[in-house]
């Protein structure tokens, strides 16, 4: 039996099944109630954790947010700290490096939207065309193994691949084609393609997975009948497999949406390089830089106060997009 399942029978516990039941004492539902959690016990017991975890590790932080909004003092308790306004704030505005780490977030985050958002998609829907269910499971298996392949890893291959003079990309390209060097971790330009790629190749088979499980979940029936009207592959997949599947990537859509400005720390901590400083600075590392090493809490709290504003309103504005597209759509 589903969670799903087990709340809406403790709901109907609490307000009886028929309007009968709705004249029976109160003591009396609160028994079956009672009796409903002794009974399973065990699956609200398993939600402990969880909810502590985000109590303890997302809500109870959210208490510094004040910090945005006072004077950068460190030696004084937070609530003892004079209020500075919006000082903050005006100050993170009138910075030309915020103001290049906005432009560089907004660009990566819109690249891997048009480049890595269909790309599993697409992945998913030729392997779930595959006849062959060994290659298939081969297949599925190497392209989301370099997800769990840390970023400092993936930097460290990236160098030795991609390097100017000795990396292997290069070195094939000199040899076997004559061609001059590609600078691809040292000029903007192709540093920016490089790492949109990579970041795609690094997410591309985990994210297929939640699409081919979608994809299972739809009727066999549906794609009979399409075979019996004269469907090609094509049409199947276009009328029957896209269409199955859309609730799956509205949903993650609208939470892409939401993390538009909320760029990868990691891929860029240890990918960038003073060459390509002027594209690489995106805001977590602007928060990083003044938030831990210039010892400015104020201003990398009030710049991050920013940035989840921001993506609040892209989620919030996503969903409402799509909800008077298609009613029965959004995350609610």
């Amino acid at each position: 039996m589903s969670m799903k399942k087990h709340i809406d029978g403790l709901v109907q516990y609490m307000s009886g099944f028929t309007k009968e039941k709705s004249n029976f004492p109160h003591s009396i539902g609160l028994r079956r109630a009672g009796n409903y959690l002794i009974r399973y016990w065990i699956l609200y017991a398993m939600l402990l954790l969880p909810i502590a975890f985000f109590i303890i590790f997302r809500y109870v932080p959210m208490f510094n947010i004040l910090l945005a909004f006072k004077e950068n003092n460190i030696f004084l308790p937070l609530l003892e700290v004079p209020w500075a306004g919006i000082a903050n704030f005006a100050r993170a505005w009138a910075m030309d490096h915020f103001h290049n780490a906005v432009k560089s977030t907004i660009m990566f985050s819109i690249l891997d939207l048009i480049v890595g958002f269909p790309a599993p998609i697409i992945l998913a829907l030729l392997l779930n065309e595959l006849k062959f269910r060994r290659f298939k499971r081969i297949t599925q298996t190497i392209s989301y193994m370099p997800f769990f392949l840390s970023w400092i890893i993936i930097s460290g291959m990236a160098l030795r691949l991609f390097a100017t003079n000795t990396g292997a990309v290069n070195n094939i390209l000199m040899a076997w084609f004559n061609m001059q060097p590609i600078p691809f971790l040292g000029e903007t330009t192709h540093w920016v393609w490089t790492v949109v790629l990579i970041a795609v190749w690094r997410s591309l088979g985990w994210n297929t997975i939640i699409y081919l499980a979608a994809i299972t979940s739809i009727s066999p029936e549906l794609y009979e009948a399409a075979e019996v009207d004269g469907a090609s592959r094509l049409r199947k997949i276009w009328h029957v497999t896209l269409p199955g599947i859309r609730p799956v990537i509205v949903i993650l859509f609208i939470l892409t949406m939401g993390n538009m400005m909320g760029a990868d720390f990691e891929r860029f901590m240890s990918l960038s390089n003073h060459l390509v400083r002027s594209v690489s600075d995106v805001l977590p590392l602007f928060v990083y830089r003044w938030g831990l090493l210039n010892l400015q809490y104020a201003l990398a709290t009030a710049v991050g106060v920013i940035q989840s504003f921001i993506n609040l309103i892209l989620l919030l504005g996503a969903n409402f997009v799509i909800k008077r597209i298609d009613g029965e759509a959004g995350l609610w």
